[in-house]
């Protein structure tokens, strides 16, 4: 569960998180870097894609400045995935409430 999230820091389960992250239902993936930076590739998300969760959340910043092109959007959707992009000031929230009953992956860009 997260408890927090501000513009750079976002605290789970009271350790607190300083940069970009993964969150797994089992592990969370610290310190995630994209290889465009500010624009999602496949590549930063292979991982979630092969744990094919049912849903995947995607906090792309405080002011959502981070990139999720419709290539991407389609890959993640025909995967069977259910996708939801939203700032991460939103998306803290709905992965919280939807994790609760259903199997849920979040990357959150905690900054931008």
């Amino acid at each position: 569960m997260i408890e927090k999230y501000t513009f750079g820091s976002m605290t789970i389960d009271g350790q607190i998180y300083s940069s970009d992250l993964k969150i797994f239902p089992d592990h969370i993936i610290s310190n995630w870097w994209r290889k465009e930076g500010h624009i999602l590739n496949l590549e930063d998300i292979e991982d979630v894609l092969e744990a094919k969760p049912k849903i995947f959340i995607i906090g792309t910043g405080y002011s959502g400045i981070m990139k999720v092109n419709d290539n991407i959007r389609k890959h993640i959707v025909n995967q069977g995935i259910t996708l939801i992009v939203e700032k991460t000031v939103d998306a803290w929230k709905t992965y919280n409430k939807l994790s609760q009953n259903q199997e849920v992956v979040a990357a959150f860009h905690v900054t931008c």
